[in-house]
C-alpha cells in the first residue's frame, strides 16, 4: 500500500522522536490519506483516488478536479494525474 498522494505526489517525512532525556529515534510523518470519488464534469464520470486531506480542500478551493488539473503545471503532477488531465484536455477541445 502506498503512502503517496496520487494527486500531489505528497509522501511521508522523516524526523526524530526526542524523549525527556533528549534521546534521539527515528520516526516517519505519514500524509492524511483519505480514499475518496471525484465527479469529473468535463469526462462525466467518477474517479476514484488516494489522496490527503491537504489536497482535497486545494481541489475544492481550485473549483473541482478538472480545474485543479488544467491548472496544475506537468511537473508536479504524478503519472496517474497527468494522464487524467490528458483525457480531460483531449475532451475539452
Amino acid at each position: 500500500m502506498s503512502m503517496r498522494c496520487e494527486l500531489t505526489g505528497k509522501s511521508f517525512q522523516t524526523g526524530n522522536n526526542v524523549s525527556h532525556a533528549k534521546n534521539k529515534t527515528k520516526r516517519r510523518f505519514k500524509p492524511n490519506l483519505q480514499n475518496i470519488t471525484f465527479i469529473s464534469d468535463v469526462l462525466g464520470q467518477k474517479i476514484q483516488m488516494k489522496v490527503a486531506a491537504s489536497t482535497i480542500r486545494t481541489v475544492e478551493k481550485k473549483g473541482g478536479l478538472d480545474e485543479f488539473l488544467i491548472n496544475t503545471p506537468n511537473s508536479k503532477l504524478p503519472l496517474k494525474a497527468k494522464k487524467i488531465k490528458k483525457t480531460i484536455l483531449l475532451k475539452n477541445s
